[in-house]
């Protein structure tokens, strides 16, 4: 991701006033030329017009981009198994993964200072301390040296340098989240990230796990909810913002005491450790998954496989990928590593992160005032940009001509491989959608779910910049896919990036075979993790003997070599917000309705809810229905909204009960009149539900419940 430095914006004002400059010049030589010619002034300045519109379309025309890839064949199978390289590999074989970019640079700790140097000491991290106020900026020297501080101090309150000590961060996106990170990496330590979904039961159990015996907080409730449940490893707590006298009370009856950010700092400087930097090979982190049943799963991952992603990433972004000069708004967890490998691609190149304020209603105010060039993003904040801007122009006819005629056009551009802001139509349609978020945005990278087509045709449209998808996990640091720059044509992930291969295997339960071009997607490479922290049987599951991690997610080759996501494996699904549903655990507690036969849950990763198919208990719900005076068929019964009212109630209060939060709750359901049944090909021979064959029997209630909800 980084091309020569310098401001882009700066380079095409730069370009744009050469270029008047050599039309202007060539005008005025025209006019004389033609002046001393013709000896009259209007013919003069006539003929110059004329000669001089060949060099005005030349010099304003807008040039497709270069994609670092044959976009018709971007990537090709090999061997039996048919396993698909970036053709950004050598020879397409897995001793030539990509580990690294740079020989200095070979780990996170390494990372970082060669981004202090590329920089010339420029710009780190930034913030500001209210909506109103602008952002305010650390250098990179000041963030290394505060983050050696820290570390240092850590290891003066007892922690020993080296990968087996874990420490837990428990914040929101801030400085000191990436201080302390990068404090660890001086003393070789991991670092453990703690997040408010995982609920105070995971959080303990990860203490629990790693006998984490330091943990590093943003502010005083965090602190209070790691001593609700107290562990007896948990020692020491390290606050940013003030403590209550009475939480270091609570604390003290645990017998954990609690320090101030700064005042390990301070106690780090005084006393200053000779730093241990890590080994490629050394554990970073581990980044526990949230999971929806059971406790979360701590993957491990090491300084290397970090590396090697964010080296592949910044290969496949070719031109595009980032630079010294470029700001990055930072507002997706940290806890999780789509954000994470965004910014240590970012630090690596020199490059600078504001963080948003905190409250993300007010985000779109925080882009207008750092001002981003790049920024990871989700499908929901797209989704909102989309649905605004067709609501505001639905309601003009003139209003939905203009925006029409404008989105063609870009688009045609778009499929040609010209990306501009500088049309006709960015400044008469698409000025307000461009501002919103800054105003300067040249590189998005979207992850997390995926983005329905027609939604980023129209953000790549209305922003003018270059618009990236991913996909991977947790498991192989992040993006293990990547869409090329130039390629217009939505609803894929892209080839493999050139750290890791991707091949398919049959999934014969779900009628998914290899030979048809579908199946479960494997994925081997450096950027793969080293298993689940103490948990070699989970690992065994997913990473087999050859390397091999087996994603659960089902796909399908297209003709040019990329990815297309088709289905999950296992019954597990994530909606557009990125939460992850385990839909037979909401059956299980529906189910317990006495208004429930049977149930089908439903959820999509383009919809942000879930809905559920309900055959009713006949015999309860016939005698409710007479008390209320309601006659008819099963049918008839089922088509009544005040029984579909009763039964959606009553199960949103069991799953209220049971601790189903909110975005595992269904918000529409249809009754259906007839038992799911072996004979009629729902039910397997064990009496579970058919998944697949369900979502086809019911595709068109399915499609009407998501219709109404929106």
């Amino acid at each position: 991701m980084f091309l020569a430095s310098g401001n882009t914006e700066t380079m095409h004002k730069v370009g744009r006033y050469l270029k008047s400059m050599i039309i202007g010049i060539i005008f005025i030589a025209l006019i004389y030329l033609l002046l001393e010619y013709t000896g009259s002034p209007v013919g003069a300045i006539a003929l110059a017009s004329m000669a001089a519109a060949p060099a005005l379309y030349f010099a304003c025309r807008r040039t497709p981009l270069r994609p670092p890839l044959d976009l018709d064949k971007q990537s090709e199978p090999k061997g039996s198994d048919e396993i698909h390289y970036s053709k950004l590999n050598e020879d397409g074989t897995d001793v030539k993964f990509i580990s690294h970019l740079y020989e200095d640079t070979l780990t996170i700790y390494d990372a970082v200072r060669r981004g202090a140097k590329v920089s010339n000491n420029g710009n780190m991290l930034g913030w500001r301390d209210s909506r109103d106020s602008p952002y305010q900026w650390m250098r990179y020297n000041e963030a290394l040296s505060r983050a050696k501080n820290f570390g240092s101090g850590l290891i003066n309150l007892g922690l020993r340098p080296g990968s087996s000590t874990l420490v837990g961060m428990y914040a929101q996106n801030c400085p000191e989240w990436v201080l302390t990170e990068h404090a660890l990496y001086c003393y070789s330590m991991a670092i453990v990230p703690l997040y408010d979904t995982l609920g105070p039961d995971a959080v303990r159990c990860i203490v629990d796990q790693t006998e984490m015996q330091l943990a590093v907080c943003e502010e005083d409730s965090k602190v209070k909810l790691l001593l609700q449940k107290p562990s007896r490893y948990l020692r020491k707590i390290v606050c940013v913002k003030e403590v209550y006298p009475e939480t270091y009370k609570i604390a003290a009856d645990a017998n954990v005491e609690i320090y101030r950010f700064e005042q390990v700092e301070k106690l780090g400087a005084e006393k200053m450790n000779k730093e241990v930097p890590p080994r490629p090979d050394n554990l970073c982190t581990i980044c526990y998954t949230s999971g929806t049943t059971g406790n979360p799963k701590g993957v491990m991952l090491s300084h290397k496989n970090v590396i090697a992603d964010v080296s592949a990433v910044s290969l496949q972004l070719g031109d595009h990928k980032p630079r010294s000069s470029d700001v990055m708004l930072s507002f997706l967890p940290l806890a999780h590593m789509l954000e994470r490998t965004c910014h240590v691609v970012v630090y690596m190149q020199g490059g600078s992160i504001g963080f948003y304020s905190g409250d993300i209603r007010n985000l779109m105010e925080d882009f207008k005032a750092l001002r981003p060039t790049i920024t990871p993003a989700v499908p929901r904040l797209l989704n909102r940009i989309h649905d605004k801007v067709l609501s505001t122009v639905n309601g003009s006819l003139s209003k939905k001509y203009l925006f029409d005629m404008a989105l063609s056009s870009k688009q045609r551009d778009l499929e040609k491989g010209i990306i501009s802001r500088s049309t006709i139509w960015d400044r008469l349609v698409f000025k307000k959608v461009q501002e919103s978020m800054g105003g300067r945005i040249r590189l998005l990278v979207v992850g997390s779910a995926p983005l329905a087509g027609n939604v980023l045709t129209f953000i790549r449209c209305a922003l003018g910049c270059v618009i990236v998808e991913g996909y991977g996990q947790t498991e192989c640091v992040a993006p293990a896919t990547l869409t090329t720059p130039g390629d217009a044509k939505p609803e894929h992930v892209g080839p493999p990036l050139p750290c890791c291969a991707i091949k398919l295997v049959d999934v014969p339960e779900m009628e998914y075979y290899t030979t048809d071009g579908q199946g479960e997607i494997c994925i081997k490479g450096t950027n793969v993790f080293m298993g689940y922290y103490k948990e070699p049987t989970k690992t065994k599951e997913v990473l087999d003997d050859d390397g091999w991690l087996h994603t659960g997610d089902v796909g399908t080759w297209l003709p040019n070599g990329t990815l297309k996501i088709t289905d999950r494996k296992k019954h597990i699904f994530k909606l557009s917000q990125g939460e992850y549903i385990a839909p037979e655990k909401v059956e299980n507690i529906y189910q317990s309705s006495i208004y429930v036969a049977q149930v089908f849950v439903h959820g999509e990763s383009l919809k942000s809810c879930i809905v559920a198919v309900v055959v009713p208990d006949i015999s309860t719900v016939k005698k409710w229905a007479q008390e209320q005076e309601i006659e008819g068929t099963v049918s008839d019964i089922c088509a009544n909204p005040k029984i579909k009212k009763l039964i959606l109630d009553d199960i949103q209060d069991i799953g209220k009960s049971k601790g189903l939060k909110s975005f595992e709750q269904a918000k529409d359901i249809y009754l259906h009149p007839d038992l799911f049944s072996i004979q009629n090909g729902l039910l397997t021979p064990t009496l579970k539900s058919k998944r697949p064959q369900l979502k086809q029997y019911f595709k068109i209630q399915i499609d009407d419940m998501y219709k109404n909800l929106n």
